[in-house]
């Protein structure tokens, strides 16, 4: 028989102090109590709404006994479920990004970067207020949008890239590239993600100078027949394969 040493001697002291304390009842039920303080707590078992497959590996991995551990787990997810939830409604994501730009900032300098900038998110915060958008975020040279109306979104597409077209540092003028798709995305406070929204900023990626890409999600919301509608092969990682994407142009005579 080998005999443990010192400091194995206290690390396996430890370990079953730490296992006692997790299957404690004492040490479960306070767990459980704080979970079922939390924001969505119904079945003290299982959180209230799914990321249901976590919460399964949690309870698999935590196995049959209930274990403070096991609590602990649960409760983080369902805190996030707590903290995320789906739009209440459909909305139109919209990205936009500079074309070329970072091969122009190499060699313009520090103050016209800034000053390009500057005017570039000025008149895009004006346009988008304009047709009842909300800038979510800015994205470096460029910004992520929502919208509850997707005929404003394609409208404020088209608007923002030719206000962006009019901007003039030095003789340079940039082409913005706008991408917009329509879904249901996880909103946490005041930014969104998910899937619809990779799906957008794929979109805007796909993008060429001065044009706008939607989707056929954010067509079926809107008045298809003020755009011309072009077909544009697409393909993306993380985009379904059978998604439509079009590029899009108001019709002035409507």
């Amino acid at each position: 028989m080998i005999e443990e040493s010192g400091p194995q001697r206290y690390w396996g002291r430890t370990a079953n102090a730490v296992r006692r304390a997790n299957q404690s009842p004492g040490v479960v039920g306070v767990a459980r109590g704080l979970r079922r303080m939390l924001p969505g707590a119904v079945d003290p078992a299982f959180p209230a709404k799914g990321s249901d497959r976590v919460a399964r590996l949690i309870l698999q991995a935590s196995g049959d006994a209930p274990s403070a551990a096991q609590e602990f787990g649960l409760a983080a997810v369902q805190a996030w479920q707590a903290m995320t939830r789906s739009a209440d409604h459909p909305v139109t994501i919209m990205f936009t990004d500079l074309v070329g730009f970072s091969t122009w900032a190499l060699h313009a300098g520090d103050d016209q970067v800034l000053r390009l900038l500057r005017e570039v998110f000025d008149v895009t915060d004006d346009v988008v207020s304009a047709y009842g958008g909300k800038v979510v975020k800015s994205l470096g040279d460029g910004v992520m949008v929502s919208f509850t109306d997707a005929d404003k979104a394609i409208q404020a597409a088209s608007a923002v890239g030719a206000a962006v077209n009019v901007v003039n540092v030095d003789g340079y003028r940039p082409q913005l590239r706008v991408g917009l798709h329509r879904g249901r995305p996880r909103r946490v406070g005041r930014d969104y993600l998910g899937v619809d929204v990779n799906i957008a900023s794929r979109i805007a990626d796909a993008a060429g100078g001065g044009e706008v890409l939607a989707s056929e999600q954010v067509l079926a919301a809107a008045r298809r027949d003020r755009y011309v509608a072009r077909p544009r092969r697409f393909r993306a990682k993380g985009a379904p394969n059978d998604l439509s994407v079009f590029a899009v142009i108001p019709r002035h005579d409507t």
